[in-house]
């Protein structure tokens, strides 16, 4: 049996508990053993898959079955969004070098787009398609499976992946316009796993929520640290991702994971009442900042359970730091209204520290740095960018000097506990997607015709950043031409929700273009 994979994992699991509940998606319910056995099927035709194999496919068994096929076949998973525009998608597969390709019923449509660019010869796998003839007429360069090739015998054990080998690699928004590959590497994920399961006491009888799309790197907890330890997963229509309160009743969840924007709905609804999710005991959140009045109320609806508040960026594993919730303490620890990010995961450090990267001292304001076991190998196929983000630092003696410089603003308060400040930079926070304005602002300007357009992070609720709005000078186009053209570049939460036109973008002192005037002006109209 392979060992140090999260696909053995797994394996392992599903051995154990093959006759318990593994999955809910769409309505059905699959064991460990059905989900095992058609993820070992998918497997055994990606025998090509290694270093990596892409899954493009959301919310359904194939999306599933997909990750974790291509896990069983010793590879690391490139995870596409069915949602985001086909030419990004194209995009990003193209730059994995991915050799093969999971897509699910839904997203069969989207082939076109997607294989058209792709030069080298892909094994693509339809499990949902009972005859793929007139696909494989399409594409005689690629070898094209559909679901009669899942008669084909199941792996009979997980194919050795070491640990150091990749076992996701996430794309991310990147300040230059192309979307950036977070190298997330087996013993990464692993660690997490292992401190998760732990701190959790997660055993068979657990049932797990699942909120998250797969390219956000946070359904990779749901995922592993659930099948690691013979728990169920839940996956939510996305249509009640937003309004989750009905589903985790009906399906009497004990583990919910999402970002706090996945409790606005129920809270605007007044759904948040006192009591109302009895069967919870973990209520977690992570992605963006955490308001009190958030965990205040959802402690108070998920009274049973203990809330905590998770920090950490796709480039240090799912999350690093923690932060346990405290009806009585912790509101007047908030500052700023958000819940501190807390200290640091067992075998993970941090350090705060000034642009000279000397450490500060505690109560003063830098930039978080995280060092450890979690911290990933950096960036796909880019040195230079991997070179500037994980540094060493001139200050720590110890064997494993690597420190990744979030470019999150934090200080340590009086407790210890770590406090989130934002960023200084142009990065932010949407529903909890990491987005790079530069990238907004690059792909808008080209749209528009003009050298003039800024993306501001408004709407807000409170520190939860909701959307975009931009703001253009210079185009003869009008809104409605102008975010056709961006949505076919850019996945919905990039797209700005309205486009401000002025003749001239305000200046600062510095001859720059007047960000927060500009962001105040928003707030006050």
């Amino acid at each position: 049996m392979p060992a140090g994979s999260i696909g053995s994992l797994f394996w392992q699991t599903a051995t154990a508990h093959a006759s318990r509940l593994a999955l809910t998606v769409k309505g059905a319910s699959y064991t460990y053993a059905e989900l095992a056995n058609r993820s070992a099927r998918i497997g055994a035709l990606l025998a090509d898959a290694p270093p990596l194999g892409a899954v493009l496919a959301a919310r359904s068994l194939t999306a599933y079955s997909g990750v974790l096929g291509t896990l069983l076949a010793g590879a690391g998973y490139v995870p596409l969004n069915p949602k985001f525009p086909v030419d990004r998608t194209a995009q990003m597969l193209d730059i994995s070098g991915a050799r093969t390709l999971v897509v699910d019923a839904e997203s069969v449509g989207l082939l076109e787009g997607v294989l058209a660019p792709i030069d080298r010869s892909l094994t693509v796998v339809l499990p949902d398609v009972a005859d793929v003839s007139v696909l494989a007429a399409r594409w005689p360069r690629h070898r094209i499976l559909g679901a009669d090739a899942l008669t084909v015998a199941p792996l009979s054990a997980p194919r050795l992946a070491e640990t150091s080998s990749l076992a996701y690699l996430l794309f991310t928004s990147g300040s230059t316009g192309a979307p950036k590959g977070v190298m997330v590497t087996q013993a990464n994920v692993l660690h997490h796993v292992e401190a998760m399961s732990e701190r959790y006491a997660i055993d068979e009888h657990d049932r797990f929520s699942q909120t998250f799309d797969l390219t956000f790197d946070l359904s990779a907890f749901d995922m592993f640290v659930c099948w690691g330890r013979g728990a169920s997963l839940h996956c939510l229509p996305a249509a009640q991702v937003l309004f989750p309160d009905e589903f985790i009743v009906q399906h009497a969840l004990t583990i919910w994971f999402s970002v706090p924007s996945g409790a606005f709905g129920p809270r605007k609804l007044g759904r948040l009442t006192p009591g109302a999710f009895p069967s919870l005991r973990w209520s977690l959140f992570c992605g963006e900042r955490l308001p009190a009045e958030i965990a205040q109320e959802w402690q108070s609806a998920a009274s049973s359970s203990v809330v905590e508040n998770l920090y950490g960026p796709t480039e240090v594993t799912i999350a690093c730091t923690l932060y346990r919730w405290d009806p009585v303490r912790s509101p007047a620890q908030c500052h700023a209204g958000v819940v501190p990010i807390g200290r640091e995961y067992p075998d993970m450090s941090a350090a705060v520290v000034d642009a000279s990267l000397a450490r500060v001292a505690p109560g003063e304001r830098g930039e978080l740095c995280m060092r450890g076991p979690q911290v990933s190998a950096g960036y796909w196929r880019d040195a230079e960018k991997t070179t500037v983000a994980f540094v060493a630092m001139p200050w720590d003696t110890g064997p494993e000097n690597r420190w990744y410089r979030t470019g999150d603003i934090a200080f340590v308060d009086a407790r210890g506990d770590l406090i989130h400040c934002g960023r200084d930079d142009a990065q932010v926070k949407v529903r909890g997607y990491r987005v790079e304005l530069g990238e907004v602002e690059h792909v808008l300007r080209e749209s528009a015709g003009t050298s003039a357009a800024v993306v501001l992070p408004f709407p807000t609720d409170g520190p939860s950043v909701l959307g975009l709005t931009a703001v253009v000078s210079g185009s003869s186009l009008d809104q409605a031409t102008i975010l056709a053209r961006v949505r076919e570049r850019l996945p919905p939460y990039m797209v700005p929700h309205v486009i401000h036109f002025r003749d001239e973008l305000p200046l600062n002192d510095n001859g720059k273009i007047d960000r927060k005037r500009l962001l105040a002006e928003l707030v006050s109209a």
